[in-house]
């Protein structure tokens, strides 16, 4: 089993992490799954907190109805975007909706657990981005370029080979 251990270099616990990863990890961080997880946890959650049965729903009329309707929307959601993320934004929005109506329509939101489980994982899935090299601090990014631009004012020449454009495009050089 070539690269699927850890490599000892010699140090007392100095060990590199496996280079490779099983295909649940991979699976998992290649989408927003807690968010998923959540918002699927939440509209469970206000579904088992449900006290009427659905002969007694069906008399009562649509508020009823409504009240088994957005946490079913909720899970399916959940299942979206664990299984289809790319319109995770889209099933993010319908997420946080849905869990905001259920204050009105089932049971205060599960009793507020469900509620805040749905909104939580939508705004998971919404501020969720995928496969991104690590930040850089503006301080960091503000370097590079003021050294470009120290070095263009200490040589007095500006972008090399802009003259010689501009000549070539037959607009003429501003004289410095």
């Amino acid at each position: 089993m070539d690269g699927q251990e850890p490599v000892d270099d010699g140090q007392p616990g100095a060990r590199q992490p496996v280079a490779e990863q099983d295909a649940f990890t991979r699976w998992v961080y290649g989408r927003p799954f807690f968010g998923g997880l959540w918002l699927t946890l939440g509209g469970a959650w206000i579904l088992l907190t449900m006290k009427a049965s659905v002969k007694v729903v069906m008399h009562v009329g649509m508020q009823g109805v409504v009240g088994y309707l957005l946490p079913t929307v909720m899970v399916v959601l959940g299942l979206l975007i664990l299984f289809s993320p790319g319109q995770r934004l889209f099933y993010s929005i319908i997420g946080v909706l849905c869990s905001m109506g259920t204050w009105l329509t089932s049971n205060l939101g599960g009793f507020m657990v469900g509620l805040l489980l749905g909104v939580a994982g939508s705004i998971l899935t919404f501020g969720w981005l995928p496969e991104q090299g690590p930040r850089v601090s503006r301080r960091d990014r503000r370097k590079p370029a003021s050294g470009a631009a120290h070095d263009e004012q200490a040589t007095g020449t500006g972008h090399p080979g802009t003259a010689q454009a501009e000549m070539a495009a037959g607009t003429p050089q501003a004289a410095h």
